[in-house]
């Protein structure tokens, strides 16, 4: 289409009357891939954005913009000039949405914040990350997606595709996994998914991140000797609920459970969650200490022991000491 500069002198007044940004609630506007200026006006129009698709097309042209416009969801106000839509157009300026995936989430409580952004259903998003297939083809050691998600916050574009927000997370976790820390493993005789198993149990006992080393140590001095983990966030990942005191009876409830590191000696069969760099660490480097044992004060810190005898102790002694404190 030529445009003239008689036409190009008609639509200038009009594009400055409609420098505002529009009055309303925002609506929405979605920009395919490979969208032609036309289809971007007509949308514009059917949303009642702008009244005369035509002539912002040519004010487009004449700017010299309308095949630098990107893909996306945009929100712009009815009304909304000229000038400020061609800008953010051309700017890419979409709507984006904040994923916080904080450390220690699992499926269950990431599921919904994907199902959040992506507009998929939540039943939807839980299938897919417990895909054994899918978990193959995202190229992580598996069996599903639980531990590969790693604990960020993610600015991503609103309206994105599911398997494009893990694709997001997954290359977050690959960047954790640096050459030192495939070599720390490796030196340990562990494989990517025990570093990251075992990583995610430490990540849920530890309510005091100096700890970890700590914790870790107690896990591989159990693991070394052929002791069973008896670890409850195994046990609280089997019985699919948080419980803030594990009963014996709940243990005994999933005693088949593969995930019961009460009944069955050494790692559960995948992680329970998304560590963070730290518990990866802290895996990586247990502390170097014989201790067997750690039991739970009332602020979240622990009490390490290296025998029975000991833990049984500090167990009563914390049992007095939150007794009396009522």
């Amino acid at each position: 289409m030529r445009i003239s500069m008689r036409s190009t002198l008609v639509l200038l007044p009009l594009a400055l009357a409609c420098s505002g940004e529009g009055q309303g609630e925002p609506v929405r506007v979605r920009v395919p891939e490979g969208a032609s200026f036309a289809q971007v006006a007509d949308s514009l129009s059917a949303r009642d954005i702008i009244s005369a698709p035509w002539a912002f097309s040519i004010y487009a042209r004449a700017a010299g913009k309308a095949d630098r416009v990107k893909p996306g969801t945009y929100a712009f106000r009815p009304g909304a000039g000229w000038s400020r839509l061609l800008d953010d157009l051309v700017a890419g300026r979409i709507l984006t949405f904040r994923l916080v995936v904080p450390e220690g989430f699992d499926i269950d409580d990431i599921a919904p914040r994907i199902a959040e952004v992506s507009g998929t259903s939540v039943d939807s998003i839980r299938a897919l990350l417990l895909d054994s297939a899918f978990a193959a083809s995202m190229g992580v050691p598996g069996p599903t997606m639980e531990g590969y998600l790693y604990p960020a916050t993610y600015t991503l574009p609103v309206d994105t595709r599911a398997e494009s927000v893990v694709e997001t997370m997954v290359e977050s976790y690959r960047e954790a996994w640096t050459e030192e820390r495939r070599a720390a493993a490796q030196q340990r005789g562990m494989t990517e998914r025990q570093v990251v198993t075992l990583a995610s149990i430490i990540e849920k006992e530890a309510r005091q991140r100096d700890e970890m080393p700590l914790i870790s140590a107690v896990y591989h001095n159990r693991l070394r000797i052929g002791m069973a983990l008896q670890a409850d966030p195994t046990v609280q990942y089997a019985l699919g609920v948080h419980r803030e005191r594990l009963l014996y009876s709940s243990i005994d409830s999933v005693a088949d459970h593969p995930y019961n590191t009460y009944r069955r000696r050494g790692l559960p069969p995948g992680p329970i969650g998304s560590p963070s760099a730290r518990a990866i660490d802290a895996t990586l480097a247990p502390a170097d200490t014989g201790v067997l044992y750690f039991v739970a004060r009332p602020d979240g810190s622990h009490v390490f022991t290296r025998t029975l005898d000991e833990h049984n102790r500090a167990k009563a002694s914390i049992r007095r000491a939150t007794a009396g404190s009522r």
